[in-house]
C-alpha cells in the first residue's frame, strides 16, 4: 500500500518538472522574438524585406514572381499579382513578429496591419496556398473559385521544383548562375 502514494508523488514531481521546462522554453522563445515595423519592401507574394533583412510570411506559399497560372489560352501572371496584392495589404502600420528562421535564413514572421492578418487575406483571396497555417482560408478561396482556384495552377513548391530542375539542365554555367543567384537572395 505504501507504493501508491509514492507513485503519485513521483508522477506529480515529474509533471511539475515538465511544466517548468515548458515555461523556460516559452520564456526563451519570447526573448528571441523580433518585432519589426517600418517601410517594408515587398519582394514577392510571401517575402518582405526591411533594412536588408529578408522576412518570410509564416503559414502560406505564394506563386513565384515569374510564375504564370491558368492554361495556355488564358495565362495570367499570378506571381506578379500576389506581389502586387501583398504590397497593397502591407502598409506603414504593419508590424511583424518572428523568432525562427527558414532554411534560406529568412526570419519567419506573422504580421498584422491594424486588425488584419495580410497572410490570411492573401490565402482567402486565392493569391497564396496554405502552408500549414491557413487551411480554413484556403478552403474558402477554393470553394469560391478565387484567384489561383479560378483555373489551373501549379502549387508554388511544385513550380519551384520543376524550374530548378530545368535550370540544372543548363550544365555547368547554369550551376554557377544558380550559385550566385542564391547568394544574392540571402
Amino acid at each position: 500500500m505504501r507504493k501508491r502514494p509514492r507513485l503519485w508523488r513521483d508522477a506529480i514531481v515529474a509533471f511539475a518538472l515538465i511544466f517548468l521546462l515548458w515555461l523556460i522554453a516559452m520564456k526563451l522563445q519570447q526573448r528571441n522574438e523580433q518585432v519589426l515595423a517600418g517601410a517594408f519592401v515587398i519582394v514577392d507574394g510571401d517575402t518582405l524585406s526591411l533594412a536588408g533583412e529578408r522576412l518570410r510570411l509564416r503559414g502560406l506559399d505564394a506563386p513565384e514572381l515569374k510564375q504564370s497560372c491558368g492554361n495556355s489560352e488564358r495565362p495570367w501572371p499570378c506571381g506578379q499579382a500576389a506581389r502586387t496584392r501583398l504590397a497593397e495589404l502591407v502598409g506603414a502600420d504593419t508590424t511583424c513578429r518572428g523568432a525562427e528562421r527558414d532554411r534560406y535564413r529568412r526570419l519567419l514572421v506573422s504580421c498584422r496591419t491594424g486588425e488584419q492578418d495580410p497572410a490570411a487575406l492573401m490565402v482567402r483571396e486565392g493569391l497564396a496556398v496554405s502552408y500549414g497555417g491557413y487551411g480554413l482560408e484556403e478552403a474558402q478561396a477554393r470553394l469560391a473559385g478565387r484567384g489561383l482556384w479560378a483555373g489551373d495552377f501549379k502549387r508554388p513548391a511544385d513550380w519551384r521544383r520543376e524550374h530548378a530542375a530545368m535550370e540544372g539542365d543548363e550544365g555547368m554555367f547554369g550551376w554557377i548562375r544558380n550559385l550566385f543567384s542564391r547568394e544574392e537572395a540571402q
